[in-house]
């Protein structure tokens, strides 16, 4: 990369604003054997299009043969900057549910910068991505020296923690990093491993999808075990609790988002209304009512089973009724049943 190709570049996304960014070349995944194994102990759930994938991930000049090198792009997602205003306010969400969906706005973002690109490289291929291929993001991000892998497998930088969104512009330019690799700086910590409610990280650096509560809110379809459900708190969609938890994250951002994303939340009028307009509204409705937003992923009997959740977990007997008229429908009978228990004291998971 010659060292004007590299300030015409600069100059175009410095005035951003952005988080940070830098680039990669698109080469074999420094972690791509670690990602094997986890994929080989199932530590992926359901979520076979991680799998699938393994291809395109190992070899990522497969997914465009002109791209040569990546633009590694990082956007803060708090505090939230493009926030919504959907009827979930008073439910606990991980922090990146509390903006709008990133998958339109940050890659409309991109798609801006590629334009930008195109003026100034029009012979050269510019596809901007943001979560929306088989990209190992993180992988890309540590190539191109913008953080180093935590012990709860988010990428950390030190100046600005973890709150962030990574996306990615594939190009046909020949581009060299322009940072060295940055150093891992978790040391002997394991504040995230120790504070994880349902102990989804196995051990440093691995993280068994299976037990995380982001993974069982947002991507798991059906019931829950009924054995991780009490461990599973208020958390209504996602879970920040081993990024609020990091020491970075607190250098940064203060030591009251760890107290907020640690505690429970206050059972108030509000937060029963949101609930009951969970479980009282059709499906067809509640999706259209927070299209806007990343709640849809899970879709509309995910959002009332993790509903029913909070409800047991809060021990929010206000909503008695509404828990069991779900009995009534089969994609919610298992867990209503269990909520209806834990509310009515009978089953040995009540305490909390």
């Amino acid at each position: 990369m010659d060292s004007q190709t590299k300030k015409n570049i600069e100059d175009i996304l410095t005035p951003l604003k952005l988080s940070s960014f830098g680039f990669a070349e698109l080469k074999k995944p420094l972690t791509i054997e670690a990602y094997k194994k986890w994929i080989n102990k199932d530590f992926h759930g359901s979520m076979s299009f991680l799998k699938d994938h393994l291809a395109f991930k190992e070899f990522p000049k497969t997914l465009f043969n002109q791209a040569r090198s990546a633009i590694v792009i990082t956007k803060d997602y708090f505090p939230a900057p493009k926030p919504h205003k959907a009827p979930v306010q008073n439910l606990r969400l991980a922090e990146y549910a509390k903006n709008s969906d990133y998958h339109h706005w940050f890659q409309n973002e991109l798609e801006q910068i590629c334009q930008s690109l195109r003026l100034q490289f029009p012979h050269d291929l510019f596809i901007a991505m943001s979560d929306s291929k088989p990209v190992l993001e993180r992988d890309l991000a540590q190539q191109a020296g913008l953080g180093w892998f935590g012990k709860n497998t988010c990428l950390i930088q030190s100046q600005q923690g973890s709150l962030f969104f990574i996306g990615e512009i594939y190009t046909s330019l020949t581009l060299t990093p322009i940072q060295a690799l940055h150093p891992d700086r978790c040391g002997t910590c394991t504040k995230c491993i120790d504070a994880c409610p349902t102990q989804a990280l196995v051990e440093p650096y691995v993280l068994n999808a299976n037990r995380c509560i982001s993974y069982l809110t947002i991507e798991k379809r059906g019931d829950i075990p009924p054995e991780i459900m009490p461990q599973m708190n208020d958390w209504f969609f996602g879970c920040d609790i081993c990024q609020t938890v990091c020491p970075w994250n607190e250098k940064v951002f203060g030591s009251n988002i760890k107290k907020e994303q640690t505690s429970y939340k206050e059972v108030t009028p509000q937060l029963i209304n949101d609930l009951r307009w969970i479980l009282n509204t059709s499906g067809k409705k509640l999706l259209k009512e927070l299209k806007e937003t990343p709640l849809t992923r899970t879709r509309a009997s995910g959002l009332k089973r993790n509903a029913l959740i909070v409800i047991a977990n809060l021990k929010i007997t206000e909503l008695f009724s509404e828990v069991l008229m779900c009995k009534e429908q089969d994609s919610l009978k298992s867990t209503a049943q269990w909520c209806e228990a834990q509310l009515s004291g009978t089953c040995p998971n009540s305490s909390r």
